[in-house]
């Protein structure tokens, strides 16, 4: 009995820790936005993925293909997609709602106003704010890129479980203290990114992502975004009821 007990103390205590460690790497993930330029390993990466691949999916369909990206080939579709931006002809990515509901917009609009201030930049300096989005395709100085992407035949249900595996790569980065940074604003460049990397027929681009480093040393890196609390977006039902 006395054994019974200090084991489940034990397992108790491993428990809190793993806990800890778990909330803790959940809580640090953040989108960084200005990288360092060591270099990450291919067996890190391809760790991290490793540990992304048991993520669910809907049938185990496991509908993710990823391109990782790095040296000349990564610069190189770089610099395709930094001209294809400031020329503009490609047709704007429409990612979120126009017009934006308005329950939405007040969070929006303070997020821009974070982040646009911390580049120094105001919001009546229109040419500069037209020209933060570019830095997206430079992966924000990044070591790695990353482009993933779907067949365009599966169901909005599949790109939930995309979801999925993205965190699980994000999750799995921070775990081995390394940042990144989701970008959807790869989506809109389908036919420059296609051709560079030769992805298979009938495959969309859901996203980029930047990995490597973060300069803790930059203000952007620095930003506090609030997030809304639990009773803002939950209902708990039943929890009163008794049998």
């Amino acid at each position: 009995m006395h054994i019974d007990i200090l084991e489940a103390a034990e397992t108790g205590h491993q428990m809190h820790s793993d806990v800890h460690v778990f909330d803790s790497v959940i809580r640090s993930r953040k989108a960084v936005r200005v990288f360092r330029p060591d270099a990450v390993s291919q067996k890190d990466i391809a760790d991290i993925l490793d540990v992304a691949r048991t993520a669910p999916s809907n049938s185990n369909m496991q509908p993710w293909r990823v391109h990782v990206l790095s040296g000349r080939t990564k610069e190189s579709l770089s610099e395709a997609l930094v001209c294809a931006h400031v020329a503009d002809l490609h047709p704007p990515l429409r990612h979120i709602p126009d017009p934006m509901p308005e329950e939405y917009r007040p969070m929006q609009e303070a997020f821009g106003a974070r982040y646009y201030g911390a580049l120094g930049i105001d919001k009546a300096d229109l040419a500069g704010r037209a020209m933060v989005p570019g830095r997206n395709f430079g992966f924000f100085g990044a070591p790695v890129g990353l482009i993933f992407s779907v067949d365009a035949r599966l169901t909005k249900y599949s790109w939930l479980d995309y979801g999925l595996f993205l965190q699980t790569v994000m999750l799995a980065a921070r775990a081995r203290g390394l940042d990144t940074c989701p970008q959807v604003s790869f989506a809109r460049y389908q036919g420059i990114i296609a051709e560079h990397l030769s992805l298979d027929p009938g495959f969309d681009v859901v996203c980029g992502m930047s990995l490597g480093y973060a300069d803790q040393g930059s203000v952007v890196n620095k930003l506090a975004i609030p997030r809304e609390k639990v009773e803002s977006f939950t209902t708990f039902v039943g929890f009163d009821e008794t049998l």
